[in-house]
């Protein structure tokens, strides 16, 4: 799978300071060809049993390397880096049939966006996780602390994407079917929906994961012994 780009910015702007002869910057770590930080993988994300999100060659909880795992099938694919471990919101993955699966990013704290915002997407795969497709689903001056007032989750035949105000949460909803590109028009009989939560019920109730977590959730303890390694 080609590398998805999950935010816009002018990424040059920000780096952060390390102890050793060698400053991290987050551009140098995008276009890392291999991070050599050596950490065990970590699951951040668990569906059921056996449908997991790794956070894997991780510097920190902010920036490592993403993949989506089915041990009962086999599959495993790389969703990105720098992006779905920065996602603070809710997360629900709810279809029965396991084909559908919604994966949303975000980016790393004080991350530095263009005077525009940065352009922050999820990505969704209708075959199981074997293939995915992106999208945009905010568009933020500060993606890291936005993303806590989201709930995005994927059910047997749409995406529901949720943001909390302090006034009211508005939810869009959108066709999840391998029919569908959200970024093209749509076939016939497909549509968006919007509504604010006071006025219209949108979401059904009572939506859950199996495993029950609904939050990505990093363990900040583990730490690489080499969190100053050149990236090349």
């Amino acid at each position: 799978m080609s590398k998805f780009i999950f935010c816009t910015a002018f990424l040059t702007t920000l780096a952060a300071c390390a102890s050793g002869p060698h400053q991290f910057t987050y551009a140098d770590f995008e276009d890392a060809k291999v991070l050599p930080y050596d950490v065990p993988p970590q699951v951040i994300y668990r569906i059921d049993d056996y449908r997991f999100i790794t956070l894997e060659h991780y510097r920190d909880c902010s920036h490592g390397d993403t993949y989506y795992n089915d041990s009962k099938t086999s599959i495993r694919t790389y969703l990105g880096r720098g992006g779905i471990e920065n996602y603070q919101g809710t997360l629900i993955i709810a279809d029965s049939s396991e084909r559908n699966v919604v994966i949303p990013s975000s980016a790393p704290p004080n991350f530095a966006c263009s005077d525009r915002g940065c352009t922050v997407s999820m990505i969704y795969s209708t075959d199981s996780g074997k293939t995915f497709r992106g999208t945009k689903y905010m568009l933020s001056f500060d993606p890291y602390s936005d993303s806590r007032d989201m709930t995005i989750v994927a059910t047997s035949d749409s995406i529901y994407v949720a943001r909390r105000s302090a006034i009211d949460t508005m939810v869009d909803k959108y066709p999840l079917n391998p029919a569908v590109d959200l970024n093209k028009p749509y076939p016939p009989g497909f549509l968006n929906e919007g509504a604010w939560a006071a006025k219209r019920k949108l979401m059904p109730d009572n939506l859950h994961s199996p495993s029950g977590q609904e939050r990505l959730s990093c363990d900040a303890s583990i730490r690489p012994s080499n969190p100053d390694a050149p990236l090349n």
